[in-house]
């Protein structure tokens, strides 16, 4: 904390973390937009392609059992898109896990660092953050530019047309989206917050899943003690809503 406020002292020239402390708690237009400075230098985005890979399995299964349904409308949330790479992977499952979809399929993906998001939208990522995508994906959802280390593959629009980036700080429900949606993940950010905003968290997203939805955390994150009334799907880190 100490190494990341330094920044926001120095960029703004102030003596003390007393002062940065009196300006983020002022009002105005300059207290409000060093606060939206502040959520960016203190949030850690760590993330890769295809992160925790047997969610996307499932996601897959899941799928595959609305396209029998006969679904026209699917609808994702990515609760912590960071730099991008979880929404772009699910969208790279849904639409390999999708033939002859006719319908309408939209990701929201969300985040509280403006920052992340805007490096998001752009959908650009050098040959190591690749690592985790396979050629074959590569070649179908991605376009590249340069050689060697200094390749950079874009998400094409077959991804980008799906995804909705938009900002959303998960520890203050209620959410103005309306709901509802088929699967939501929201992994690796709940460890982050105390027992309180993580119960009002999972009201949230009982509220806004669809009966029978999907809820994925991470696998590090645990729903006992009634944070969760949601019960498990029968996979770790899996829960559903029952209808």
């Amino acid at each position: 904390m100490s190494a990341r406020v330094g920044k926001r002292l120095r960029a703004l020239g102030l003596p003390t973390y007393k002062a940065y402390l009196e300006l983020l708690l002022s009002t105005g237009p300059k207290a409000d937009a060093e606060f939206t400075e502040f959520m960016n230098v203190m949030t850690t985005n760590t993330t890769h392609f295809f992160r925790e890979m047997d969610h996307f399995h499932f996601m897959a299964e899941a799928i595959q059992r609305m396209m029998d349904e006969g679904r026209n409308k699917v609808r994702i949330w990515c609760a912590a898109s960071s730099s991008g790479e979880e929404p772009y992977t699910l969208a790279m499952t849904f639409l390999e896990n999708s033939q002859g979809f006719r319908g309408d399929c939209r990701i929201l993906a969300t985040d509280i660092d403006v920052n992340i998001l805007t490096q998001a939208r752009k959908g650009e990522y050098s040959e190591q953050k690749m690592q985790g995508v396979s050629p074959q994906l590569r070649q179908r959802y991605f376009t590249s530019t340069g050689m060697g280390k200094d390749r950079v593959y874009k998400a094409g629009p077959a991804m980008a047309n799906m995804i909705t980036f938009s900002r959303l700080n998960l520890a203050k429900p209620p959410f103005p989206m309306k709901g509802p949606f088929d699967i939501i993940f929201c992994r690796n950010v709940m460890i982050y917050f105390d027992n309180i905003v993580r119960r009002n968290l999972m009201a949230e997203f009982e509220r806004l899943l669809r009966p029978g939805g999907f809820l994925m955390v991470g696998h590090s994150e645990s729903m006992a003690g009634g944070l969760c009334n949601l019960p498990s799907a029968g996979k770790p880190s899996i829960y559903t809503k029952p209808g």
